[in-house]
């Protein structure tokens, strides 16, 4: 199993922190988007590394159109020397019509025609295919030589999309190269929902599983002490509270028989209780959630509940000392 580690914002710290994760042994470094740019830092990261993957996850799609990442992951992927995987998220409707005042519609086949339209540029920049795409949603026709990049030793870079609901796993399946499977999961809605969605996305395009990465950022909650253990587990149920307020989300509470919880966090959210809603996450849903334990349970029990179900892991556990989380790296690295 993989193993990947993020990198912060600040762009004169961030080579330093990348040679660090590599060094420890990350096969991967993640950006994500949130009040920064998730490009700039993987820029630094590919200066000061030589061979971790550098991945979003993620940016928003729906913020820019397929020109635009064609061209970001075209210019990351070539400069990086083949180490740029761009990650996708669709985000919300309220982020995409509001904060980024940009279209939002069907979004699983608005998603499948953006990656689509992508790879289409690709192929023309690559291989010199005409560029002939036109969809819905996207349409593009027109590329001239001095808007051709040359660089193209490398070619495209690999697509992964974060998905949740079974259409837009589907989605996942099909046309990208893997999928970001959200923090807000369960062991049971990984197999019952988002594995069926992907075969079937596979189906559809002809794939294997083994031509496919599945990446899960497991919550963990650890520490060496009953006081890193107790402040892992309050920030855990908060995040999980958090996530669990989101009415899109209720699925994976159905998944473990804990739906209704659903409505409850929804209310709170809307009161601005976010502190009080962490108090709703029981251990019992704590563990359905989070991986719990000393550091040295860790690996094993991330292999014993997701080993034959994911391929990569960017588990959360910097609150604990360098040295446990080599080891744990380590031992997720021995297959």
């Amino acid at each position: 199993m993989k193993v990947d580690g993020g990198v912060g914002f600040e762009l004169d710290t961030v080579g330093v922190q990348a040679q660090e994760l590599e060094e420890m042994g990350y096969s991967g470094i993640m950006t994500a988007e949130t009040a920064h740019d998730p490009f700039f830092p993987l820029l630094v990261a590919a200066q000061n590394t030589q061979k971790v993957e550098l991945i979003t996850s993620i940016a928003v799609a729906f913020a820019r159109t397929p020109m635009i990442l064609a061209n970001i992951g075209h210019d990351l992927n070539a400069y990086s020397k083949g180490r740029f995987v761009l990650g996708l998220g669709s985000q919300i409707r309220p982020h995409i019509t509001k904060r980024f005042s940009m279209p939002w519609s069907s979004p699983a086949a608005r998603m499948r025609e953006y990656i689509l339209a992508m790879r289409a540029i690709w192929s023309n920049w690559h291989t010199g295919t005409p560029l002939e795409f036109t969809g819905k949603f996207y349409t593009h026709t027109l590329m001239t030589p001095m808007f051709t990049p040359t660089d193209t030793s490398y070619g495209a870079p690999k697509v992964f999309l974060a998905a949740v609901g079974p259409r837009m796993t589907e989605v996942a399946g099909e046309v990208a190269d893997g999928m970001i499977v959200h923090a807000f999961t369960t062991e049971a809605y990984l197999r019952e929902t988002t594995l069926p969605a992907l075969e079937r996305g596979f189906a559809a395009a002809g794939k294997k599983r083994e031509d496919f990465e599945i990446s899960y950022p497991a919550f963990v909650v650890t520490g060496n002490t009953e006081e890193e253990m107790a402040a892992a587990e309050l920030a855990t149920c908060k995040q999980i509270a958090f996530y669990g307020s989101t009415p899109a989300y209720k699925a994976v509470l159905d998944s473990i028989g804990a739906g209704e919880l659903q409505g409850a966090l929804n209310t709170m959210s809307k009161q601005g209780r976010w502190d009080e809603m962490g108090t709703l996450i029981t251990p019992d849903l704590l563990k359905e959630f989070a991986v719990v334990g000393e550091p040295g349970s860790i690996a094993g029990q991330i292999k014993a509940r997701y080993g034959d179900l994911v391929d990569r892991t960017s588990a959360a556990y910097a609150n604990i000392p360098k040295s446990d989380r080599i080891k744990i790296i380590s031992e997720l690295s021995v297959s």
